[in-house]
């Protein structure tokens, strides 16, 4: 007789729910400024710029912001975390190779 064993075990984290979110489709974006984060890989950048013009396609009225951390390998700075939050409404991280 065989027994299988899952090996995930249980969760010691309740998960909570992601409630964060941006109706981009409700006459409002012409008051949304969308944060576009490149995280340094090459092109990475262009692609979040190609993002935004996409989006812009969509809601001629939605506004942009591009930023670069320059290295894949660390975190945002406390410096452009900061500029995003006071600037933006919604934030968009992408990788790019």
């Amino acid at each position: 007789m065989l027994k299988f064993v899952d090996p995930r075990g249980n969760d010691a984290t309740v998960i909570e729910p992601y409630t964060l979110s941006k109706n981009l489709k409700s006459g409002e974006s012409s008051a949304t400024t969308v944060a576009l984060l490149a995280n340094g890989f090459p092109d990475s950048e262009n692609f979040l710029r190609a993002v935004g013009k996409a989006l812009k396609k969509r809601l001629p009225d939605l506004h942009t912001k591009v930023w670069n951390k320059g290295d894949a390998a660390i975190e945002a700075s406390d410096e452009i975390v900061a500029e995003m939050v006071a600037d933006c409404h919604v934030a968009i991280a992408a990788y790019g190779h």
